[in-house]
């Protein structure tokens, strides 16, 4: 543990002593409750992309309705775990995350309680902001009760959990729905969250110890205001711009957040107190692991929503056909994650990722195939071997994913630059959504759902690609046995 952390087991006031004392007895335990609120966090991320059809039927609202229901929380994530992961230092890392806990847990509540598109996207963003109060807090206790000879285990198994996370969501959006426990159809989804919501403040609770920040510095509230800024005018303009034919505002919007983008990033380096730590941008293969994870995610987030919409509004799947189409998905993620973590990665490290970015883009190039062979008679078992085999490609990036880019980051850093990292997944997801989602539904009124969809994958495709070439600037190995050499 660093000498600058103060970490105080719940229920006291007195930290344990430094050097030679056993490692935080409860570490795992923590850890658990970390990883529950960040499948939670995830899962929730992506389950209304099966629900939105069915929340669309019910209430109402239009197709960029839709889209924010998905963006509007990623993108709310994304901006608050900067700002909140560093708040965190200086009112306590166990109080923010039980703080956030209870109320995104709350907030679920609201939206399966939603009547109408209005409410349910501003509950959806209250839950992203929660989510964001919560998670980045996670990352920082577990650097802090774990020993620097257990820390990179503890993060490795984020990669796997975020890439079954992310794909879980539709298939229990599916079940859920179709189950319509006690009638409430869709909203089952938002209210499974206040049992699991209840278990993670229960580990926080009884198990997770308090940490703070000796000497850490004020939040810096103007780049907080700026990163903010920008991000509301980059994905607001790509969301609705489309459904408004595009007027002057949506253009200019779209260039300033440009601006503000750099205006934020002039900030950063002459703030005493910046919001994310300078140093992390001094490394190469960290910078090019943020351009990985922002194209792979913005790649991924988009087409599943794509997916999702056209197997249940193209082909007239139900909300369960349409989750269980993403079976193969999951189980292929099941099969390439230990595969690529514990045979390819260690033995030949960046290469391993490599090959995954290209299973995952030879695969989608499978899915628009099947589609184009396929057409409005495409069928679950038709889209198995694509879909399996995407999800193979996924898992072999997710395994090795944070890893093989904090490896070029020194121990100290690596909670910090875990949390950004997610931070950036986020936000490419909320970027994904809008942009090919935007694309998706421009095309629709001439190309019909088939064509639009088919259009959309070769858009992922291009990303996967451009994802695949920024990997040649990251580390070549992983960072446990950077750190062992």
């Amino acid at each position: 543990m660093s000498s600058s952390t103060t970490v105080s087991p719940p229920g006291t006031g007195t930290a344990p002593p430094e050097g030679g004392t056993p490692a935080y007895k409860w570490r795992w335990i923590v850890l658990g409750t970390v990883l529950v609120a960040e499948i939670m966090d995830l899962v929730d991320a992506t389950i209304v992309n099966i629900a939105a059809p069915s929340i669309r039927a019910e209430l109402g609202g239009s197709e960029a309705a839709m889209q924010w229901m998905l963006a509007g929380y990623t993108l709310a994530f994304a901006i608050g775990l900067i700002s909140f992961g560093r708040l965190g230092d200086l009112v306590g890392r166990r109080r923010l995350f039980i703080i956030g806990a209870v109320g995104f847990t709350l907030a679920s509540a609201i939206c399966g309680l939603a009547t109408s598109p209005e409410m349910l996207i501003g509950s959806r963003i209250a839950q992203g902001l929660l989510g964001a109060v919560m998670i980045p807090q996670g990352f920082a206790i577990l650097k802090a009760v774990f020993p620097p000879q257990e820390i990179g285990k503890a993060f490795s198994l984020f990669g796997p959990v975020m890439g079954l996370s992310a794909v879980a969501g539709p298939i229990i959006a599916g079940v859920l729905i179709d189950v319509d426990w006690f009638g409430t159809g869709w909203r089952m989804i938002f209210f499974i969250n206040v049992p699991i919501g209840v278990l993670a403040l229960f580990g926080a609770l009884r198990y997770m110890p308090e940490v703070k920040t000796a000497g850490a510095s004020r939040l810096d509230l103007p780049g907080v205001i700026l990163v903010s800024l920008a991000s509301g005018l980059l994905i607001y303009p790509l969301v609705q711009g489309r459904e408004l034919g595009w007027p002057a505002w949506s253009i200019v919007m779209l260039v300033s957040s440009v601006a503000v983008f750099a205006l934020f990033g002039w900030r950063e380096r002459r703030s005493g107190n910046p919001v994310i730590d300078p140093s992390l941008f001094r490394s190469r293969g960290y910078v090019a692991g943020l351009g990985v994870i922002t194209t792979f995610f913005l790649a991924m987030s988009g087409f599943t929503l794509v997916f999702n919409l056209f197997t249940q509004l193209g082909l007239h799947y139900s909300p369960l056909k349409a989750g269980l189409a993403m079976v193969p998905f999951s189980l292929g993620i099941a099969i390439g994650a230990p595969l690529s973590g514990g045979l390819l990665a260690p033995r030949w490290g960046r290469k391993a990722l490599q090959l995954g970015i290209v299973v995952m883009t030879l695969a989608m190039v499978g899915v628009w195939f099947t589609l184009h062979t396929y057409g409005d008679a495409t069928t679950v078992w038709n889209l198995v071997p694509a879909t399996l085999a995407t999800g193979i490609g996924a898992g072999m990036v997710f395994a090795p994913l944070f890893d093989i880019i904090l490896a070029s980051i020194d121990d100290q850093a690596a909670g910090s630059a875990s949390g950004v990292l997610t931070a950036m997944q986020q936000f490419g997801g909320a970027i994904g959504v809008a942009v090919i989602g935007t694309i998706f539904f421009q095309l629709l009124p001439a190309h019909q759902f088939l064509g639009a969809t088919k259009s959309a994958t070769l858009v992922a495709v291009a990303l996967f690609v451009v994802s695949l070439l920024v990997t040649f600037a990251l580390p070549q190995r992983a960072r446990e046995e950077t750190s062992a050499h």
